[in-house]
């Protein structure tokens, strides 16, 4: 999509000091227009003469109080981070960036935008990931706008009223627009990962291990969703990850069963390594020679008394060693 946001140029002439004393010198030359001409209504009046134009003094005090509130209307005021839309009976006409006090044409409409980032939770929502098991899911985005054109006439806005210290003001708010495709982007990339490897022989990326490379995904997704509102995604990560209710206990047992396995494994594999140092250690040494049978016995013992849960009771063997 094109840009069609443009930058209003500010000239001196649109110095906004400039046009508050010319404003004010305005205000008070009507005044004393105004004035002189009803003086000299009165003067003619007494000397008894027609005034034709006795009706002059509140016409050309109307027309100069008409020219100053138009011209009083023009002002704006441009706070750091904040823009002003600018249109002409419904024409585009550019938008101020530039900090400061400026006038513009009176009859210009003068929308105020934040370009200030905006952060925003996202609730967990529930989906079901690439296995189709269902889980539940929460993002933290940061945000701000970057195309004033499209925030302004690509997608509607909610007009929220906020208090301040001495006034009511009202605004625009994107944050239902925000959410909405935030759901939609979080729930498509749920579905493309798995919460997580369900079997240990696959190293595939998911949702617990991906990290970065998930976060990254997601800001991409937003990305697509709201650059037609003209928003830019500063930062997305993913704040919650969890299995559903239902589903959770289930889980957490397989988790604890696969943590179980994977210790076993360990604990197996140590005992056999001390089993072998301990028969080769014998043997060349040359402490006691064992056959098989005894070399078997010797080992299934070592492998009781290490891969036991319990620590094993010992029984000593008084007689020899073929008893």
């Amino acid at each position: 999509m094109n840009n069609k946001e443009f930058t209003k140029q500010t000239s001196a002439g649109n110095n906004g000091f400039l046009h508050l004393a010319t404003n004010l010198v305005l205000f008070i030359f009507s005044i004393w227009i105004v004035v002189r001409l009803a003086k000299l209504d009165c003067m003619l009046s007494a000397e008894g003469e027609a005034t034709p134009w006795i009706l002059l003094p509140i016409c050309v005090g109307f027309l100069l109080l008409v020219i100053w509130i138009l011209h009083l209307c023009g002002f704006i005021i441009v706070q750091p981070n904040e823009s002003r839309v600018l249109t002409f009976f419904g024409k585009y006409s550019g938008t101020v960036k530039q900090n400061g006090f400026f006038w513009v044409n009176p009859f210009y409409s003068k929308e105020k935008l934040s370009l200030r980032a905006k952060n925003m939770d996202v609730e967990p929502i529930k989906v079901n990931d690439k296995n189709g098991n269902p889980i539940m899911i929460g993002l933290v985005l940061v945000w701000k706008i970057h195309d004033t054109y499209k925030a302004c006439f690509e997608v509607d806005s909610d007009v929220r009223s906020t208090i301040t210290e001495n006034s009511m003001k009202s605004v625009k708010s994107f944050d239902s627009f925000v959410r909405v495709q935030s759901d939609a982007a979080l729930r498509k990339v749920a579905g493309m990962y798995a919460y997580d490897n369900m079997d240990r022989e696959d190293q595939g990326v998911t949702l617990r291990s991906g990290g970065e490379e998930i976060n990254e995904r997601l800001e991409e997704e937003l990305r697509k969703h709201l650059e037609i509102a003209g928003i830019e995604v500063v930062e997305a990560r993913i704040n919650y990850l969890a299995y559903a209710a239902e589903i959770a206990s289930v889980m957490l047992r397989r988790q604890q069963a696969d943590a179980i396995i994977s210790a076993r494994e360990k604990i197996v594999e140590g005992a056999v390594s001390m089993v072998d140092l301990a028969l080769k250690k014998l043997s060349a040494d040359k402490i006691v020679e064992l056959d098989e049978e005894r070399k078997a016995a010797m080992v299934s013992n070592l492998l009781v008394v290490l891969c036991a849960d319990e620590s094993a009771s010992p029984v000593i063997n008084t007689g020899t060693l073929y008893q």
